[in-house]
């Protein structure tokens, strides 16, 4: 099976956004107030992600997809309840804090020894999928450095779309600026997609699936190994929600440079 896929997804949980939001101070540092009661999902950037993982494996027989996500038992547990009927997928939990302040390299040094240590996980076929973005941990670059330390060199980010051709390359549409793709040609796997929206919808819930997923995640959850991610080095003086501000000037033929200067003494002043 020359186009058999090996796809590992990185997925973190999230709170749910139709909630409300209030960053507080802890003990322990920056966190969310109340947020082990706050309903959580899994990222919707991931989300995508794990959907078009899915639609590669049923297209290539003999693929397996491997779900990585990192965040608290109790909530990856609630978050699987429902996630688990919509595609297939072998989760790998990792017991750790969810919010969005841990520090990337940490939480990707995490990942890249997880995904290297999954039994029977073949890297000359690893196709490594997450979210373009997050909603929680967007830093912009946890998903690149857990392929750099995976040693992986092919990178694509903002992609929508990858077709895979019989020679074992696959097209890749990623976005750029003005609506547009860029389309590259990679000669074949291991490479890291950072999936924006992608071109598929939700899939609708399927309680065989399900089923054949909980068998597999309840064992897993109760083996999860506890992740503690270091700040290394990195702190934060205080946490707020962003100002309400709206001021409105409207102002013809300023220069670029003068526009800059402007906005250069609106953020410095706050």
């Amino acid at each position: 099976m020359p186009n058999a896929l090996h796809i590992v997804v990185c997925a973190g949980i999230v709170p749910d956004p139709l909630q409300t939001l209030e960053p507080v101070t802890t003990a322990a540092g920056p966190g969310l107030k109340n947020e082990m009661v706050l309903p959580a999902v899994l990222d919707p950037w991931a989300s995508s992600a794990l959907y078009e993982a899915a639609s590669l494996t049923t297209k290539n027989p003999g693929s397996r997809v491997w779900l990585v996500s990192l965040g608290p038992k109790a909530k990856l547990q609630a978050v699987m309840m429902t996630i688990a009927q919509k595609v297939a997928f072998e989760l790998v939990p990792i017991d750790g804090p969810i919010g969005g302040f841990p520090e990337a390299h940490s939480t990707a040094a995490v990942l890249a020894e997880t995904i290297a240590a999954l039994p029977g996980l073949d890297r000359s076929h690893l196709l490594l999928f997450g979210g373009w973005e997050s909603a929680t941990r967007g830093a912009g670059v946890t998903l690149q450095l857990v392929g750099e330390i995976l040693g992986i060199a092919d990178q694509f980010q903002g992609v929508d779309q990858i077709d895979l051709r019989e020679d074992g390359s696959f097209e890749v549409l990623e976005r750029v600026e003005g609506g547009k793709h860029q389309v590259s040609v990679c000669a074949g796997t291991p490479a890291v997609l950072g999936w924006a929206t992608g071109g598929l919808a939700e899939p609708r819930n399927n309680p065989q699936i399900g089923m054949a997923n909980m068998r597999t995640i309840m064992p897993a959850l109760q083996k999860a190994k506890v992740a503690k991610l270091e700040a290394n080095g990195l702190s934060y003086v205080s946490v707020s929600l962003p100002k309400q501000q709206r001021t409105t000037r409207v102002v013809k033929d300023l220069s670029p440079d003068e526009i800059a200067r402007e906005l250069v003494e609106w953020i410095g002043a706050e």
